[in-house]
Parts: structure tokens; C-alpha cells; sequence
């Protein structure tokens, strides 16, 4: 089992920053894939960015590319997502997740064997 906990959502204007944050415990946090996924109202769960476990390789929904930086620690057992240029069209749940794989990045839901429980980002116009 691995327990993932997200912090750091919250309400900011348009053009903002937010960083948030995914602690896990339990199971061995490097042999996970994580990724952070979103969901909007009336739409379905996506995936925003993703990375390996050793940090080397990462994935960027078209939408986020060149505005949101997904890091990990893995001394930690934590992984951020650093997102800028914020837009009122990143309002949404954003949930941290974890993928028991070694293979290639991954990035539909699916495919992820963990999830946190969310943390809300609105952004403001």
C-alpha cells in the first residue's frame, strides 16, 4: 500500500503560481511512476504531467507544456508540480498519483495503482 497526501491548492488569479506537493509512505516510493492528474467539472480525469522514478524522464499534457515543472525527491518520498502562468482553464481537483511500473511513462488514470485524495486549484479571471 502506498499513502499519498497532496498540499499546496488553493484560489490565485489569473497569471499566478502555485506549487503543490505529493508526500507518500508506505511501499518503496522509488519504484513509482507519479504523476499528477486533474479534473474539472463535467470532464473526465487527465493527465498533466508524469515522470519516472528516477526523475530522468517526464510527460507534459499539451496544455501545461512550458508553464508546469513536475519534479521528484525521492529522499523525501515527495514529488511538486510547479505551475505557472496559471489560466481559469487549470481550475480543477488535482490529484497526485503512483504507478507500480518501470517501464515507460504512463498517463492514463487507469494505469495508476494509487491515488491521493486531491486538493483544489481555482483560478480567477
Amino acid at each position: 500500500q502506498v499513502q499519498l497526501v497532496e498540499s499546496g491548492g488553493g484560489l490565485v488569479q489569473a497569471g499566478g503560481s502555485l506549487r503543490l506537493s505529493c508526500a507518500a509512505s508506505g511501499r518503496t516510493f522509488v519504484n513509482y511512476v507519479m504523476g499528477w492528474f486533474r479534473q474539472a467539472p463535467g470532464k473526465e480525469r487527465e493527465c498533466v504531467a508524469a515522470i519516472s522514478w528516477s526523475g530522468a524522464s517526464t510527460y507534459y499534457a499539451d496544455s501545461v507544456k512550458g508553464r508546469f515543472t513536475m519534479s521528484r525527491d525521492n529522499g523525501k518520498n515527495t514529488v511538486y508540480l510547479q505551475m505557472n502562468s496559471l489560466k481559469p482553464e487549470d481550475t480543477a481537483v488535482y490529484y497526485c498519483a503512483a504507478d507500480l511500473w518501470f517501464g515507460s511513462i504512463r498517463h492514463a488514470p487507469r494505469e495508476y495503482d494509487y491515488w491521493g485524495q486531491g486538493t483544489q486549484v481555482t483560478v480567477s479571471s
